[in-house]
């Protein structure tokens, strides 16, 4: 009998405790969720404000910092920790909430780290109240990189690892600078990867001569293809971007063939500098199809997509705002992180002119289209209104080397690097 009350005394504190313990490791896993959040959300901002893609200028940067310390501050705090949302005031280090970005590094530019802790002090005990201690501490830190390899050196100690994002359009685009009068004729070196048309970032098609217009007029279908010509794109074979089997938007017009699915949809499959891919000579009707698809993506069919916000002037950084046709409730009007607008297309090495199949992907352009946020309706067949928001080369770098999976839509390859 004296054992059992025992027994009943030991399971009862053993149950009291098991409480704590849950309590401690599920706060301790929200405050880690919360940190890794708001640092990749961080890193989006910065990906995506087109500071990764500066060469040579300073220009923006600060801007583009303050937003993304904002930006995970707020997601860190919209994150409950033990059933409490964490505040960002206070001061770092021993805030609840403490934001770190390495704009002081020398590789500031190419390879940015938002390194974000989080903790929460005041967590209450159950059992362990009985020892005097009513609260604990948890606390977790995140650090995530937006990674481009452009503007980090051959010489550097880390080896220059290529990209492969996913999302990519099916638009092969010539490695031709679009500026007549820049010094050199290519957008990118070949070989490094290094931005050569440094006027590139910022690029706004605003007339019809110089939106993205297709290579091919009427089609591809003709031997031999096209001379290559600058910001002039030619459609990527269905092999190689292969359409998406879900997820699929809904469209009006209905979609009619793969390569609006792919236009439409997200290509699962990563396309990764230096690998090969064939321009598409086996239809006479992708100019035409263009439109339509990048409409649907687009959600410009009442000439309400989302829009480029060009309050900060021409350059970066950049940001977006949600159109009224946006398919998120209650997000009109407001500045996105996350758009269907801001699409990648890759660049192609023209080793020979007119080029040849198959062709190698040096870097990639991403790109904000129908930045004004209504339908490309008037001009060429199958030309597309475009704002160039990022540039991204590789360069030729041995094929089986190591490549950065990009997050989403980004060729700026946005991940956690810590913890692992």
């Amino acid at each position: 009998m004296l054992v059992a009350i025992v027994m009943l005394f030991v399971i009862g504190a053993m149950a009291a405790l098991s409480i704590d313990v849950v309590t401690l490791y599920t706060a301790r896993s929200e405050a880690q969720l919360a940190a890794d959040g708001a640092a990749l959300a961080g890193a989006r901002v910065l990906a995506n404000s087109g500071m990764t893609s500066v060469s040579g200028s300073t220009v923006g940067i600060a801007t583009a910092v303050q937003w993304a310390t904002a930006v995970a501050q707020q997601v860190a705090a919209s994150n409950p920790v033990g059933g409490k949302k964490l505040s960002p005031a206070g001061a770092c280090p021993g805030g609840e909430i403490c934001v770190n970005i390495n704009e002081l590094d020398a590789n500031f530019v190419a390879n940015p780290h938002v390194t974000v802790q989080v903790q929460r002090s005041d967590l209450p005990t159950f059992f362990a109240r009985i020892w005097g201690r009513t609260t604990i501490t948890v606390k977790a830190s995140a650090t995530a990189e937006a990674y481009n390899p452009s503007n980090v050196p051959i010489t550097s100690p880390n080896p220059k690892l290529p990209v492969a994002p996913m999302c990519v359009k099916p638009w092969l685009v010539p490695n031709v600078s679009p500026d007549p009068g820049h010094t050199s004729p290519q957008i990118f070196d070949p070989a490094t990867g290094a931005i050569l048309d440094t006027t590139l970032l910022g690029y706004r098609t605003a007339t019809r001569a110089n939106r993205l217009l297709p290579a091919c007029d009427p089609d591809c279908s003709g031997v031999p293809l096209p001379s290559a010509s600058p910001y002039h794109y030619y459609p990527g074979d269905p092999a190689n971007f292969p359409p998406p089997t879900q997820a699929l938007p809904s469209c009006t017009p209905a979609l009619v063939s793969p390569y609006q699915e792919s236009v439409a949809g997200c290509i699962q499959t990563p396309i990764a500098c230096n690998s090969q891919a064939f321009i598409d000579t086996s239809s006479n009707t992708r100019n035409a199809e263009t439109a339509d698809a990048v409409t649907c993506l687009t959600h410009a069919q009442n000439n309400n997509g989302d829009k480029y916000d060009n309050a900060g002037g021409a350059g970066p950084p950049f940001q977006f705002i949600a159109g009224s046709d946006n398919p998120v409730p209650g997000i009109e009007g407001n500045n996105v992180m996350v758009s269907d607008s801001l699409v990648t297309v890759p660049v192609f090495d023209v080793a020979s002119d007119p080029p040849a199949n198959p062709v190698t992907i040096i870097g990639f352009l991403q790109l904000f289209l129908n930045p004004g946020g209504n339908a490309t309706t008037d001009g060429a067949v199958g030309s597309m209104r475009t704002k160039v928001i990022n540039v991204v080369g590789c360069g030729k770098n041995p094929m089986g080397a190591q490549t950065i999976l990009g997050n989403g839509a980004s060729p700026v390859a946005v991940r956690l690097i810590s913890p692992p």
